[in-house]
């Protein structure tokens, strides 16, 4: 359960221009099993029994998603460093380094104005992200820190998990493979890779587009808003075996036709990277963004377990802050960095812009309207409130917002969601930079 007693989608809040954000609440597919509160007396002790027996049989949270489920319950900022085992990605010897920040704070960076309550609030910076979970806080402009602060706790060398922020990397991923040539195109049928799938009704008919639109029509129970530990949003993110999960998909309607948020897309984006690379997600990551972009210091991906080894491909990149900061800038540059074409710039383009093939967060089913009022591209949302800009959204607050209008970029990262609608607020701060 969340520690800060907040709706486990985040706050109920209003943007500056009055509108219900109650479903942009942060991301809250990105691990969030919030369900012991609604589990009925005997519900809990039927699941204690569970544990009993799962103790008896030998069972451990190595290899048993029910042992899990009962004895970490709920997503938390640091299960990257208590819960799951981690692949390494190794950095390069070159470090980029990005101006440093003024010594004077600039005056538009002093105050965040803010909903709260239906009430406009103005407070001091600082304070505002103190007080509201923030571990780290950064703001880009033409390759100058403008701000960086570091909060509760935490310091510019901390690692940041970045829960759903990872699929965002996961789409570049996918553009440098279809770049490279080692996936034919965004039509190319998932059972090219994946031929286990093949047969199964309606599943030779998704294509790699789908998964990266969140729009193949495969079934999810995501749940609702309370979570639950029978639901796929806490299989996806505690199950052992995720390739055998991912393997596990069945059609529901007709892909293209319907967006629904649904962590088995980059479980199955995953699956495919490995094969068309004969590489680990990892690996792929590192020598083609983590080593060229310069990051200060290693990343890691935290793993489904250590038997099967795969890539927690929905929520488990962690790094710095000022690391992931690097993909915004490189995105806002059109895939460009330091004179190398990273990603293709049409993959970039196309990333940031909703797909007119396919459906978009509109048509999201009942329990998907926190969706309703943004767009999507290829795991990169869009704020539809201010044209032209996008971002990586992860859960509990995790941000990597990319204002190309003011050359900016913004990054947030903490513990909790702090009672704030984060989207409003960087939207809000990026259209004070001149």
């Amino acid at each position: 359960m969340s520690d800060s007693g907040e709706s486990p989608a985040g706050p109920l809040t209003t943007d500056p221009n009055g509108r219900s954000d109650a479903g942009i609440r942060g991301r809250r597919r990105s691990g969030r099993i919030v369900w012991a509160r609604r589990l009925g007396a005997g519900a809990l002790v039927l699941l204690l029994a569970g544990a009993a027996v799962v103790a008896v049989a030998g069972l451990t949270t190595e290899r048993s998603y029910w042992s899990r489920i009962i004895a970490w319950r709920d997503a938390r900022f640091d299960d990257f460093a208590t819960k799951f085992p981690a692949r390494p990605i190794p950095n390069g010897p070159a470090t980029y380094h990005f101006g440093p920040a003024p010594d004077a704070r600039l005056p538009y960076l002093n105050a965040v104005t803010y909903q709260q309550d239906g009430r406009e609030t103005t407070t001091p910076l600082d304070g505002f992200l103190a007080s509201t979970g923030t571990t780290a806080f950064l703001v880009l402009k033409d390759d100058r820190l403008l701000f960086e602060g570091t909060f509760n706790g935490a310091d510019r060398t901390s690692t940041q998990t970045s829960f759903s922020v990872a699929k965002s990397f996961a789409s570049a991923l996918i553009g440098i493979a279809i770049g490279e040539g080692r996936i034919g195109s965004l039509d190319d049928p998932i059972t090219r890779y994946l031929p286990e799938l093949s047969g199964r009704p309606g599943l030779d008919r998704i294509r790699i587009r789908h998964l990266l639109t969140m729009t193949s029509g495969l079934r999810y129970n995501g749940t609702g808003a309370g979570g639950s530990p029978f639901g796929d949003d806490a299989r996806t993110y505690y199950d052992p075996d995720l390739r055998a999960l991912a393997l596990g998909v069945q059609a529901e309607v007709a892909p293209g036709g319907r967006w629904q948020y649904n962590n088995f897309h980059p479980l199955l984006l995953g699956l495919i990277l490995e094969r068309a690379t004969g590489r680990t997600v990892s690996d792929y990551l590192s020598e083609k963004l983590w080593r060229p972009l310069g990051m200060e210091a290693p990343g890691s991906w935290s793993l489904d377990s250590r038997h099967d080894g795969f890539e927690k491909m929905e929520s488990g990149l962690n790094g710095r802050a000022i690391d992931f900061a690097k993909l915004g800038r490189l995105y806002l540059l059109h895939g460009a960095w330091e004179g190398r074409q990273l990603v293709p710039a049409a993959w970039v383009d196309g990333s940031i812009r909703h797909d007119p093939e396919v459906a978009g967060p509109a048509t999201s089913p009942a329990g998907e309207e926190w969706a309703r009022s943004l767009d999507y591209g290829y795991m990169w949302w869009i704020d539809t409130r201010a044209p032209g800009r996008f971002f990586a959204m992860g859960n509990l607050g995790q941000y990597i917002y990319v204002a190309p209008d003011r050359e900016a970029v913004l990054v947030r990262f903490g513990t909790r969601y702090g009672g704030v609608n984060w989207i409003a607020v960087l939207r809000e701060l990026a259209s004070r930079i001149p």
